[in-house]
């Protein structure tokens, strides 16, 4: 279980300009990769849709050794409603404030130094104002959960994760696989948990012999499995294989193989440009306007 990594977090975005500022401009990430899509993904990346899609890898630096955001953009579908699952990342960068101020991007400073902000479609990040300490500014990805205890033995128990931090009080928990790693925060938000259409996803990787392992142990302890180990190409790219999960809450957690992702997930010169062509080509808005008529929301 060492060698297990958190991956990223997944996004389903409805602006894709928008989104795209915010990332570049704002957070100053970069994109990693682009690919496009005709048809929905086998283990739902992009949600239980079945049409046309994109997915956009952004993050500080390479995905070998930096957790990175996926971002999923469904043609047609032009917003997302919010639960309460997803409560936040937290990333420590002063640059992404100064960047924020400049652009005059909405924040509002939550503790000292600590300012909350919203990307487009509303998934709140907290940008810490001072200069990193670490190679990945990104600290830790925070979910809500309904009973702080089963879930801490979910992701600590079942999936192995180290307890760094647990705080009965404020019903909260932190958790990773390695210290310079992105963590995972639990809080208890007092009630179910709602995933809204919006619901996103975690991603680890593990050894690939390792996943057969991961899903007998699921069925073993008569926990969730959402998508069965399966095999998933990209044209052109390595072909990965992932099980898919659901925690005590819904939360959805991938695991893919390392070896295969790694050289999935090389980092591509041309994706912004991939990305600013096929923003460019899409007329979804422009025929949207012209009929009178607003995209779907979810």
């Amino acid at each position: 279980m060492a060698a297990r990594r958190a991956l990223h977090f997944v996004f389903k975005v409805g602006d894709r300009a928008r989104t795209a500022r915010f990332y570049r401009e704002l957070l100053g990430m970069r994109v990693l990769r682009h690919e496009e899509f005709e048809e929905g993904c086998k283990a739902t990346c992009n949600g239980p849709y079945d049409g046309k899609w994109s997915k956009t890898m952004v993050g500080y630096g390479p995905e070998d050794n930096h957790f990175v955001v996926e971002l999923t953009y469904n043609y047609g579908i032009g917003e997302y409603r919010l639960g309460n699952d997803f409560l936040g990342i937290t990333l420590v960068s002063s640059q992404a404030v100064s960047n924020a101020k400049k652009m005059g991007w909405p924040l509002k400073e939550v503790t000292s130094g600590v300012f909350e902000t919203e990307a487009p479609g509303g998934y709140k990040f907290y940008l810490e104002d001072k200069e990193k300490l670490k190679q990945d500014p990104v600290w830790k990805v925070t979910l809500g959960v309904s009973n702080l205890q089963k879930s801490v033995s979910y992701w600590s128990g079942l999936l192995g994760m180290k307890i760094y931090e647990k705080d009965e009080e404020k019903q909260r928990a932190l958790l990773g696989y390695a210290d310079d790693q992105c963590k995972l925060e639990l809080r208890a938000v007092g009630g179910a948990v709602d995933h809204g259409t919006a619901f996103g996803r975690v991603a680890f990787s593990c050894a690939k012999d390792e996943l057969p392992g991961i899903e007998a142990l699921m069925k073993k302890e008569n926990q969730k499995i959402l998508t069965p180990l399966v095999s998933l190409d990209t044209p052109g790219k390595a072909t990965v294989q992932v099980v898919i999960l659901a925690d005590p809450d819904g939360h959805e957690v991938c695991f893919v193989g390392d070896e295969a992702f790694r050289e999935l997930s090389q980092v591509d010169p041309n994706g912004d440009k991939l990305l600013d062509d096929a923003m460019a080509a899409d007329k979804s808005d422009k025929w949207f306007a012209e009929h009178n008529r607003k995209k779907v929301s979810a």
